[in-house]
């Protein structure tokens, strides 16, 4: 009597391992979900100001631009690359869309557009930036880190030139808008940068775009021989980066309520602290836009936290850095594959 090989044991360790593979990265997703907790323990135990409405209310509209940026940068990071060059893009695009608004008496160009055709090229101008970033990585197959931090540093110095190095008060009020105009008592940067996510989180999960993302950022030759358009995906990941950077930036000018000479200036670190912890890949491929909204909020109430103890800002850094490097380790943990 004949018997014909079981195919069931073969396919057994390979669907235990993406069992396993699945699990690792839903607990990476929910491993900032305890530290949250302990955090605003911690703040209510520090401050009776912390839990108070007025005291999140802050902690959210803080976190806001950050979200837009992290967003950007996470979309990017999945795909395998990353953008060095989102901070620069948070500060210029909305100063150059200020100063074709503003007379000369405020430090414009003195061209006076109308504030809908300033605001449409802060958006434009991140969409541009993001293309050609995306022209020179793609296309010219130019290493990303070199060709975003020259971009970085182009647009340092473009920002500081177009603003003689001033700060650009008196904008028109559009350009606080988001900061301004609240929805249940938060304001509407909050609300969108929550939207933003929620959309993002629902493409890379359910939509073949997501899937594209993620296959990508696993292996762009496989990728590629399923008939995913690589290049073509990549590039327009990074012209999306440039435009969320770009209205990130407007959230920091309607926070601050001005425009400076040094706007987002080296808010990349805090970036990819978020990014990191929240469990988003450095090598691509992996991480979840729950991961990183959870980790823009640890910083956001880790900040908020010390600065309610008073702890001098200058430790805020150095205690962003031992979290990228405890969340490294973590990672290492639960996947069981050192991240790069």
């Amino acid at each position: 009597m004949s018997t014909t090989p079981s195919t069931a044991s073969p396919a057994s360790p390979a669907i235990r391992n993406r069992s396993a593979v699945a699990m690792a990265g839903r607990i990476r997703d929910l491993a900032l979900l305890p530290a949250l907790i302990v955090l605003i323990v911690v703040g209510a135990l520090v401050s009776p100001a912390f839990l108070t409405q007025a005291n999140i209310t802050t902690i959210l509209t803080s976190c806001a631009a950050l979200a837009m940026v992290v967003l950007a940068e996470s979309l990017i990071i999945i795909t395998g690359k990353f953008d060095l060059s989102l901070e620069s893009t948070a500060g210029f695009a909305p100063a150059i869309g200020a100063l074709i608004v503003l007379p000369v008496a405020s430090n414009g160009f003195g061209l006076e557009l109308p504030t809908i055709v300033g605001l449409l090229v802060v958006l434009a101008i991140g969409a541009i930036i993001g293309f050609i970033n995306g022209f020179l990585i793609v296309r010219l197959q130019l290493n990303a880190f070199i060709v975003t931090l020259a971009m970085l540093i182009i647009l340092r110095g473009m920002l500081v030139g177009a603003t003689k190095g001033r700060t650009l008060f008196d904008l028109p009020d559009a350009f606080y808008a988001l900061m301004i105009v609240t929805f249940l008592g938060i304001p509407l940067a909050v609300w969108l940068a929550a939207l933003a996510f929620l959309i993002a989180g629902i493409v890379l999960k359910y939509h073949r775009l997501g899937r594209a993302l993620y296959a990508i950022g696993g292996n762009p030759e496989a990728a590629r021989a399923a008939g995913i358009r690589v290049e073509r995906v990549i590039w327009g990941v990074y012209i999306l980066g440039g435009v969320l950077a770009a209205v990130g930036g407007l959230f920091i000018t309607g926070y601050v309520g001005a425009i400076s000479a040094n706007q987002g200036n080296g808010m990349i670190f805090t970036v990819f602290a978020a990014a990191v912890i929240g469990g988003i890949s450095l090598d691509g491929g992996k991480g979840t836009m729950f991961g990183a909204l959870t980790g823009v909020l640890l910083l956001g109430v880790v900040q908020n936290l010390l600065t309610l103890a008073q702890v001098p800002s200058f430790w805020i850094q150095a205690i962003y850095g031992t979290i990228i490097l405890g969340a490294l380790m973590v990672a290492r943990l639960t996947s069981g594959a050192p991240q790069t």
